[in-house]
């Protein structure tokens, strides 16, 4: 674990902090039901590895519904919670986000979160100021939102958590981020490999893990063999010719594979 942790790169935030460039996901093939209380040992003891592994960035969110197993596997992993940057998302109750923090960190078994992300920005700045939440950030915020949320913030956003892949790149998003100094995280990096295949990326696929090289990556996997394996794709970059070439290959195809009935089927952003 220790060789693995000197060679996993961070991301500074606009606040000095830093954190992991490679998270680890309690969300995708992980989501519980609703009112599924039992607890997922498989998830858990995934988890562990995950963090044996040096994946010391746990990604969280309420609508999960894994955020005991979470709390569970961080008590067990014997790593220090000083050592680990744990995040969590507010959506369900987000009517009160003081609460729902509340909530969700009764069920992870800490006294705060690094990184809580979602909407109703005075909220958070509050328990941010409680001491509740190191940063706060958001998650799928097109421009317009990010904007609105600008002018009255006192605390800008640290991230927006957003799907993005070669076939989902946002247009001037990415750039409008660079320029408020907002950190983009991304979550279906692989999109392109597992849940879109048939398109112009195909022959470029053994590049596509590496496309997301500078941006914070969340991903998940109950097999500890390909998070080992995830943990190699930060072992180098793509010369910008390659990124060049996958990104305009990408643009040929729009493909969302997220949140399709929040944002339409057309939408580009």
């Amino acid at each position: 674990m220790a060789n693995t942790m000197k060679a996993m790169p961070s991301i500074k935030l606009n606040d000095g902090t830093c954190i992991p460039q490679l998270g680890y996901g309690c969300g995708t093939a992980w989501y519980k039901k609703q009112g599924d209380t039992q607890i997922n040992r498989e998830l858990v003891d995934s988890i562990k590895a995950a963090i044996r592994l040096g994946y010391h960035h746990l990604d969280g969110a309420e609508i999960y519904g894994t955020e005991a197993e979470l709390g569970l596997a961080i008590r067990e992993s014997g790593v220090g919670r000083e050592k680990l940057f744990v995040t969590s998302k507010v959506s369900v109750n987000i009517a009160d986000i003081p609460r729902a923090i509340d909530t969700t960190l009764r069920k992870l078994q800490l006294s705060y979160i690094d990184l809580d992300l979602q909407e109703a920005w005075a909220s958070m700045e509050r328990v941010k100021a409680a001491g509740k939440a190191r940063l706060i950030g958001v998650s799928n915020f097109l421009q317009g939102h990010l904007e609105a949320v600008l002018k009255t913030a006192t605390v800008p956003p640290s991230i927006n958590q957003i799907e993005f892949h070669p076939y989902l790149q946002h247009g001037n998003l990415l750039q409008f981020h660079e320029n408020q100094g907002i950190t983009t995280a991304s979550y279906g990096p692989l999109t392109p490999i597992i849940r879109s295949k048939g398109g112009p990326l195909d022959g470029l696929l053994p590049y596509l893990a590496k496309k997301v090289c500078g941006y914070i990556s969340i991903t998940t996997s109950s097999m500890e063999s390909r998070l080992r394996s995830y943990l190699r794709a930060l072992t180098f970059q793509l010369t910008p010719r390659e990124v060049e070439e996958i990104s305009t290959a990408g643009q040929q195809k729009h493909f969302r594979a997220f949140w399709q009935k929040k944002f339409a089927a057309t939408d580009r952003s």
